[in-house]
């Protein structure tokens, strides 16, 4: 009997990069668990695209930001699979009005940082506890975790200060889980994207375009989430397994300072 197949968890993976890094790991072998916010019928065709790369697809319809939601999922997964060897924290939002730092508000400050980074990290939390228990039966086990900030961890733009300082925080959570889950042969990596397709940037398409015209980009083209997915997918399979807490730029050149 072969290897068991590597169960990954991605969040926000309903559509967008979430959704690419889902296709890349399921093309390479893995069942896979979605959690979003939509309905399941919002995203039947993304599954269905998922089960016809040969995964196994189990659906959670969870809000990362609820302790219940996270607890549950995790439950379902058990339930399920039985076993969990990959988590991606992908889950994130922009601010819903993007406002000078000098006019933000509180409210949308505790939204964006609950989502961004108070969710992901305890949602960390319960699956490194899972992988760890694991590991302690079976240390050859498969595990890892990766986390999805953003450019915009470093560079600082003024009209989505909350959304800077989350990406940030995902950040230095990738140096503390990898800190802290080395002992047990679980690594930790980060992705940083850049100017990506998705709906997250359709407001400001036309804004990058012409960013991306006059040379904003070392490589002139919009991201993709399949660049993400890839990444992903190579962190999944252990080719960089001796580089946990490592940061992977994927964004055109555009934090290659230029004169």
């Amino acid at each position: 009997m072969g290897a068991k197949r590597k169960v990954a968890l991605i969040t926000g993976a309903g559509r967008g990069i979430g959704l690419g890094i889902a296709r890349h790991l399921a093309a390479d072998g893995c069942d896979i668990v979605i959690c979003d916010i939509h309905e399941e019928t919002a995203v039947g065709e993304a599954l269905g695209s998922l089960r016809s790369l040969g995964a196994d697809v189990l659906y959670c319809r969870a809000d990362v930001t609820q302790a219940v939601a996270r607890t549950a999922m995790l439950e379902a997964i058990r339930t399920k699979f039985g076993r969990l060897n990959v988590l991606v924290n992908n889950a994130g939002v922009a601010p819903l009005v993007r406002a000078d730092i000098l006019d933000a508000t509180e409210e949308s400050y505790e939204r964006v940082m609950r989502i961004n980074l108070q969710g992901p990290y305890f949602l960390t939390q319960l699956a490194a506890r899972w992988m760890v228990e694991q590991k302690r039966a079976d240390a050859s086990i498969p595990a890892c975790i990766v986390n999805i900030s953003s450019i915009s961890a470093t560079v600082a733009s003024t009209g989505r200060g909350e959304y800077c300082l989350s990406k940030a925080g995902v950040s230095m959570a990738t140096r503390l889980w990898a800190a802290r889950l080395g002992e047990f042969g679980i690594p930790v990596y980060e992705i940083r994207p850049g100017i990506i397709q998705t709906d997250m940037t359709t407001a400001v398409k036309e804004k990058y375009d012409k960013l991306i015209a006059d040379g904003l980009l070392i490589q002139p083209r919009w991201g993709l989430p399949e660049d993400i997915g890839r990444a992903v997918a190579m962190m999944v399979r252990g080719d960089i397994g001796y580089s946990t807490g490592q940061v992977v730029m994927i964004d055109g050149g555009l934090s290659v300072p230029r004169l």
